[in-house]
């Protein structure tokens, strides 16, 4: 049920869209209302960032870019983000509304689920990990209280998107995460990534399967201290009489090495399942005596989320016990004081992720162990160590003799103060001292000297490195290496990148090259191809460079173009015309332009022009390449036509008979023609030239 109280967004419309109609958690980050969206008739969850968060320009930026990522993000395991706004007084992010309970609730009634409940809760949780690691998200705070059980029986993962948002918000130190599920790496400054979620999931199957987290401590501080420096017992340990299976699965996930987890969702899932369908039915459906009839407990100082802010320099902050499933807020000072309640959390420094999806390498070729041979080995290796924990167990550390009751009391007083000392020296190292995180300043365009000034007042130690830069001037600081506003410890070295101005690039010799050739290795000398232009050339192929501007071995910045000019061949000459010229002259004629000419074999009857002279040329006219063939035929003068006599024959017939073989007809009449009969032809008979004229005498 919600709980009734008084909340001036009750009763409101949000953005002219969602009515808010009760509140029903709060969180260190935002409240979360049941609401309705008026436009499309629907129950949704509302979360609404606290004003200090919204009021952070490059929060909000960073917030808007995870909640659309998360929002791509479509899975049955996953509770969707609808929706994403900000107003002049708030700023809200709209979920999937899943009624029901969380896991927390689940294990604060039941304290330990059967192996088979609790691999099909972790089937569902790891699903929707996979989901999001292939999307590029990584949760960063899994945990039974972001496990949602809806009352359909579908179960869910929440809070994708605002975790990350806010591990990048402007505080300095801020992290958010649960100290209990919270993964070595994230305690040191390694930065998250998708093993970071698998750690946490790790965790959860080992609360899930012994009713009890691995790690405990009077502070959240000594948890966190123990995720680094301690690795995770098996659940059998705890809880004897779990199957191997499990404790291999348990000790893979929550492995303090990164490279020894499964690499993601999708590994962890195929082996999960696996698991699921290899154990017997009496391995699956295991409990211990008497932890069915457990008494609901509230979540532990160990199960909330931990949130650490910067405050004011010499503060004392009082942590109260505040609300059961609070997150509380608890300021970083340089001189602070904290004091602790018994439900309270501590801070525990933590690395701001990068921008860019996971904050570690991708995948590096890692194989994580699956199947039966890698669960024989870590077989191996688990009762290898336990066999070695035994042998530690047997030989004491400090004799603890009857009748030296005051001994035992100093050497226990000496232990706690080392323990206290160790916890304080650890808060200090990642609060204050060297292992702090500090904002990197933006240096850019500045000298050297005042840019290890400014990285000096931070506390940051530096490196240079000269780099070339297109833009800034030689002598002055490009950036830094992490970037500026980027968060690091003070005891993780910076580099100041130093400009040695533009780079230069010798101009390679490409003359005589081909064009294809030439770009080519423009393009591998850092520059770029310019103008082509294409001309003849007598000396140079075509195709190939004939020069270049700039010329080979000048010095030009990156990318600078250089033109170029091609060959294409030798200029084309005129044809001679020839038609007419005898053999000899044609020839010279031909070869004086700078043409080879060759003579056709076979003869034409030319009527105009005398044997042995050219009667044709191919080609007669136009451009040719230089070099090129001109092909002449010479005459074999004209075609010789046998005559025939066509004395006696009327005059008609001749006429027409004649003009048919080629000849001109003259006709000379006597007494005017009158018969129409050929008296006589000149020339009567023999062979003649076509086109001959041959004369008639007709009477």
């Amino acid at each position: 049920m919600h709980e009734p109280v008084s909340d001036p967004l009750l009763e409101t419309l949000v953005d002219n869209r969602y009515l808010v109609r009760s509140r029903i958690a709060r969180g260190g980050m935002s409240t979360v209302y049941l609401a309705t969206d008026t436009r499309l008739d629907r129950d949704v969850a509302l979360k609404v960032l606290y004003p200090h968060l919204a009021a952070d320009r490059g929060f909000l930026d960073r917030f808007e870019r995870e909640a659309k990522s998360a929002a791509r993000l479509s899975h049955p395991h996953v509770v969707g983000v609808l929706d994403q706004g900000v107003t002049e007084s708030l700023s809200y992010l709209v979920m999937e509304y899943v009624p029901g309970r969380t896991l927390r609730d689940v294990l604060n009634e039941r304290r330990v689920l059967t192996p088979r409940l609790a691999l099909a809760m972790m089937d569902a949780v790891v699903d929707g990990l996979a989901a999001a690691h292939e999307a590029g998200l990584v949760h960063r705070d899994v945990k039974p209280e972001n496990v949602l059980l809806a009352g359909s029986g579908a179960i869910k993962i929440a809070d994708f998107g605002l975790a990350r948002a806010v591990t990048t918000s402007t505080n300095t130190g801020t992290l958010v995460g649960t100290v209990a599920y919270l993964a070595p790496e994230l305690v040191t400054g390694a930065g998250a990534d998708a093993r970071s979620d698998i750690y946490s999931a790790g965790i959860m199957l080992y609360e899930m399967l012994t009713g009890s987290q691995p790690f405990t401590g009077e502070v959240p501080i000594q948890v966190a201290f123990a995720h680094v420096h301690s690795s995770v017992p098996a659940p059998s340990q705890a809880c004897p009489g779990l199957a191997e299976d499990l404790d291999e699965l348990v000790l893979w996930c929550t492995s303090q090495d990164p490279e020894d987890r499964p690499v993601d969702g999708r590994a962890l899932l195929g082996e999960l399942r696996h698991i699921r369908t290899s154990l017997t039915d009496e391995q699956l459906d295991f409990h211990a005596p008497g932890t069915l009839e457990a008494h609901p407990e509230a979540p532990g100082r160990n199960e909330r989320t931990t949130v650490i802010a910067p405050a004011p320099s010499g503060a004392t902050e009082v942590i109260s016990r505040g609300e059961p499933n609070g997150t509380e807020v608890l300021q970083r000072t340089d001189n602070a004081t904290t004091v602790l309640g018994r439900t309270g959390t501590a801070a525990v420094p933590a690395y701001q992720p990068e921008e860019d999806g996971y904050g570690a390498d991708e995948d590096d070729g890692y194989s994580e162990p699956s199947g039966w041979a890698g669960r024989r080995q870590a077989r191996r290796n688990f009762k290898a160590s336990q066999k070695q924990a035994n042998r530690d167990a047997q030989r004491p550390e400090v004799s603890l003799r009857s009748g030296r009751p005051r001994r035992r009391g100093v050497l226990l007083a000496l232990l706690l103060a080392l323990l206290v000392a160790a916890a304080a020296f650890t808060g200090w190292f990642f609060g204050a001292g060297p292992g702090a995180l500090v904002t990197i300043p933006e240096v850019s365009n500045s000298s050297v000297e005042a840019a290890g000034s400014r990285l000096g007042e931070e506390g940051l130690r530096y490196t240079t490195n000269e780099v070339y830069d297109e833009v800034v001037a030689a002598g002055l600081v490009v950036g830094t290496d992490p970037a500026a506003a980027q968060q690091v410890r003070r005891f993780q070295p910076v580099t100041m990148l130093v400009s040695r101005g533009p780079e230069l690039f010798t101009v390679p010799n490409v003359i005589q090259r081909p064009l294809e050739s030439a770009e080519e290795n423009l393009v591998d000398a850092g520059l770029a191809l310019g103008t082509v232009t294409e001309e003849f050339s007598e000396s140079v192929p075509a195709g190939q460079v004939i020069s270049q501007v700039p010329a080979a071995d000048a010095d030009l910045r990156r990318g600078t173009p250089v033109d170029l000019t091609v060959s294409k061949g030798p200029a084309p000459v005129e044809v001679p015309d020839v038609t007419g010229k005898s053999e000899q002259e044609a020839v010279r004629l031909i070869e004086d332009a700078g043409l080879e000419a060759t003579v056709s074999p076979e003869r034409v009857n030319s009527a105009d022009i005398p044997k042995g002279s050219v009667a044709s040329q191919n080609p007669a006219s136009g451009l040719v390449e230089r070099g090129g063939t001109v092909t002449l035929t010479l005459s074999d003068g004209p075609r010789m036509v046998q005559v025939p006599s066509y004395v006696g024959k009327q005059a008609d017939t001749a006429r027409r008979e004649l003009e048919a073989l080629g000849f001109k007809v003259e006709v000379n009449e006597i007494l005017g023609g009158f018969f129409g009969t050929v008296r006589a032809q000149d020339p009567s008979g023999g062979s003649v030239p076509e086109g001959s004229v041959i004369t008639l005498t007709v009477v």
